[in-house]
């Protein structure tokens, strides 16, 4: 009975977010499609920002707002994806490598269990994730992940710069990290 619900779940999230990647082609159109599928947005292209906010896994809450005028790299992720295990240590190692540029990670736990999901992180990450189980945090985004793992980028202001829709290599997401880090920030 609990992997019915389970997966009833899962299939329902599955379709919110493939219904939200409907409505939102048009935003995504508007955006650069890389060789290696990277949806890069120019910061004349780029939508008001998201509203991700919620309880963090660990306890208490966060909300990305606070982290307006730093870069922030929001990752989704579920301690039952094996993509996700093998991107944990590049995330890291970006995490690391650019934190001290104004750069913050934010992981979102989804389809998943507090106590696996904690275990997943212990070791392997050092920065914050919300626990979001129905992954209703994904429908916040103009240009939504559309799977898991999936990695979006918020430029300084909040706005969604890049999109990844695939397990990340840090030599694949720390240039476009660092290229968004190294915008001027818009006048006024």
């Amino acid at each position: 009975m609990n992997a019915r619900r389970w997966t009833a779940g899962l299939l329902a999230t599955v379709a919110a977010v493939a219904l939200v990647g409907c409505t939102s082609q048009g935003r995504e159109k508007t955006c650069t499609t890389t060789s290696d599928g990277v949806i890069e947005c120019a910061p004349d292209q780029r939508s008001a920002p998201p509203k991700l906010a919620g309880e963090l896994l660990t306890g208490g809450s966060y909300d990305v707002s606070q982290a307006r005028g730093q870069v922030v790299v929001v990752n989704f992720w579920g301690s039952w994806c094996a993509p996700c295990r093998a991107e944990a240590d590049d995330l890291e190692a970006t995490y690391q490598a650019t934190k001290n540029s104004g750069v913050s990670f934010l992981g979102i736990n989804v389809q998943d269990q507090r106590d696996k999901a904690k275990a997943f992180e212990e070791g392997r990450v050092t920065y914050p994730s919300l626990f979001d189980p129905p992954s209703k945090l994904a429908l916040a985004l103009d240009i939504p992940p559309n799977s898991v793992p999936a990695t979006v980028v918020l430029d300084r202001e909040g706005r969604i710069a890049a999109v990844i829709r695939a397990a990340v290599k840090q030599e694949g997401l720390q240039p476009i990290v660092e290229r968004i880090a190294a915008e001027k920030p818009a006048s006024g």
